[in-house]
């Protein structure tokens, strides 16, 4: 599988009257062609942050990208200038953002908002641009999408609302979809909805896919690979399946034990992770979990470990991994 997608080293630091938020932390990953990778962790851990910083929507001030490459088909898009980065973002690569109640502009029309990217990256006129926009909307399954087509977004359901903006995001027929936890706010029914509506498309255009969220359960039937973040940095990484079976890093395992199980008895207990994430504009010593972890060392305190090789390609980052390396998750 060709790569098409590479993050060397990405830093982003926000820049506050409180101090430097270190949002993410030198992460490295790479997607190939046709690839779903998902982004998991708690909120504020640099998911969202990660994948702004790669389409170069980072807010500036406060915010910096400090570090580190994004190659897409070798080429770097940080050192893009304003018209290359542009003619990427939502043509080669596109993204559906976390809120559908807000990403749509109220004033104008289902119909403008879907042909604009169809006008500007593909040259339509008009009526080609409205057609197309039509067959995106029958695409994504939005009923009578002629007559829609002329409504505005507070006439649309949450989930309707979200078909809409996959619909804008696959316009120009990307070759990176990122999802950023596009289930987010919408009832267990049209999450199933959406993220079968996903891996339809994703078969049949075969784009790659970056999925972020912060449910486990979400990603375990839609994504190739898993990275997990937790305060900025890439904690494991590996193949789906290796992931959920025998989890190694201690947060990983706490997630995981955190999701209700239907092969275990209904008076089973979940399991929650005592504490609370720390603070990113505070200097860190040592393993950011260490303080929650429950397989904690002294060195964990002193320093923090990089990714380590743990099985066919699997990586962690722990200082105890010999603790964790009888755990199984899926039994």
């Amino acid at each position: 599988m060709a790569t098409l997608l590479s993050v060397k080293d990405l830093q982003t630091r926000f820049y506050t009257q409180e101090g430097v938020v270190r949002a993410v932390n030198g992460i490295n990953y790479d997607l190939g062609e046709g690839e779903t990778i998902g982004i998991v962790g708690e909120s504020g851990c640099g998911k969202s942050v990660s994948v702004l910083s790669m389409m170069r929507l980072i807010p500036s001030p406060p915010g910096k990208i400090t570090g580190g490459e994004v190659l897409f088909e070798g080429r770097d898009l940080l050192k893009m200038d304003g018209e290359e980065i542009r003619h990427v973002r939502g043509n080669r690569i596109a993204m559906i953002f976390q809120d559908p109640m807000t990403s749509l502009n109220p004033v104008l029309t289902i119909g403008r908002q879907v042909s604009e990217a169809l006008e500007v990256h593909l040259g339509m006129d008009k009526t080609q641009s409205r057609k197309r926009s039509i067959e995106l909307l029958d695409m994504v399954g939005i009923p009578l999408a002629d007559q829609r087509i002329r409504d505005y977004p507070h006439q649309f359901s949450g989930g309707m609302r979200q078909r809409v903006m996959i619909a804008m995001a696959l316009s120009c027929n990307p070759q990176i979809l990122i999802a950023d936890e596009p289930t987010t706010a919408l009832d267990v029914t049209i999450q199933a909805q959406i993220i079968d509506l996903v891996k339809r498309l994703r078969q049949e255009i075969g784009m790659a896919v970056i999925w972020i969220t912060h449910d486990l359960g979400v990603v375990a039937g839609l994504v190739d690979r898993v990275n997990v973040m937790y305060a900025g940095f890439i904690v494991e990484s590996g193949p789906v399946h290796s992931i959920y079976t025998t989890p190694r890093h201690p947060y990983t395992i706490g997630l995981l034990g955190s999701l209700p199980r239907l092969d275990e008895s209904t008076h089973t207990k979940l399991k929650s992770i005592e504490g609370l994430p720390p603070d990113l504009v505070a200097s860190l010593s040592g393993c950011p979990f260490a303080p929650r972890c429950d397989y904690a060392v002294d060195r964990c305190l002193q320093e923090n470990p990089g990714l380590e090789g743990v099985g066919l390609d699997q990586q962690a980052a722990c200082w105890n991994l010999e603790a964790t390396k009888g755990y199984r998750w899926v039994r």
